[in-house]
């Protein structure tokens, strides 16, 4: 009886709860509405949007079957290796960080310590980075590698210390017991089970950088982006749909064969 009352008792207050938690929400949306203004629309605004549907939907083929420099096919490719190579690079800085705040692995200071500065990597969006290489750099697309690197530690290094701090301490305790030293405990008792992992998640954080090589590139970070800034100030907008096209299909394609690998990886 003293379970049942005390479940009776809970109801009540869960009850307003979710009460409270709704109307809190409701104020929250009726807010956000009232950010909504329909007068700035033009005329002109109306007309240039119908521009932009009716271009989005005959791209220019003339730069899609392009395979110069400036053509589409390259500069996808371009983005899309801006984003390889960053996020190899990050994901191989990523891993000694990710056990130096690993709790389980070296001591609490330590972990806290480089945890804070992954934090502070994380903070800081991507193209505030760009906007920062390329001030050390110049336009291209090395600006674009550097911005994908460091923006990669930080999330990959969190992700991994996820996974490490999961794994079975058994086996850490096994090799402590008989006396392993810290580059033991990791070459033998931890990276054999992190391989899969750690594999997936970097194709996962690849599939983010390559969206995100696209937006660096409005800013001068090198990729497809530049020229698709270019074409929406200029009111290209056939060669805005053609870009369009270009990255959905980069997009889907790089999609399907990261989510196969994927799979591959955890059933294996």
């Amino acid at each position: 009886m003293n379970a049942i009352d005390k479940q009776l008792q809970l109801q009540p207050n869960r009850r307003m709860s979710y009460i409270m938690t709704m109307i809190i929400l409701s104020l929250l949306f009726i807010w956000s509405v009232t950010a909504i203004h329909f007068e700035n629309v033009s005329a002109s605004g109306t007309k240039i949007a119908k521009n932009i549907f009716v271009g989005l939907l005959n791209p220019d083929w003339s730069l899609i079957m392009n395979v110069t420099t400036e053509g589409i096919p390259y500069l996808l490719i371009e983005t899309m290796a801006i984003a390889f190579l960053g996020t190899i690079v990050g994901a191989l800085l990523a891993i000694p960080l990710a056990f130096l705040s690993a709790s389980t692995i070296v001591p609490k200071p330590v972990a806290f310590i480089v945890r804070f500065l992954l934090i502070m990597i994380r903070t800081i969006p991507a193209i505030v980075y760009g906007l920062m290489f390329i001030r050390v750099t110049g336009p291209g697309p090395f600006a674009g590698v550097l911005t994908m690197s460091l923006t990669s530690i930080g999330m990959l290094s969190k992700l991994y210390v996820d996974v490490i701090e999961d794994l079975d301490k058994s086996i850490l305790e096994s090799m402590e017991a008989i006396g392993c030293t810290l580059m033991e405990k990791i070459r033998f008792g931890i990276w054999p089970q992190l391989t899969a992992l750690f594999t997936s998640i970097v194709i996962y954080r690849f599939d983010m950088n390559l969206r995100d090589a696209t937006v660096l590139g409005l800013v001068g970070a090198g990729g497809i982006g530049a020229p698709l800034i270019f074409a929406m100030n200029s009111y290209k907008w056939s060669e805005v749909g053609a870009i369009l096209l270009g990255l959905v299909v980069l997009i889907l394609l790089v999609e399907y064969v990261s989510n196969r690998a994927r799979t591959k990886l955890v059933k294996g």
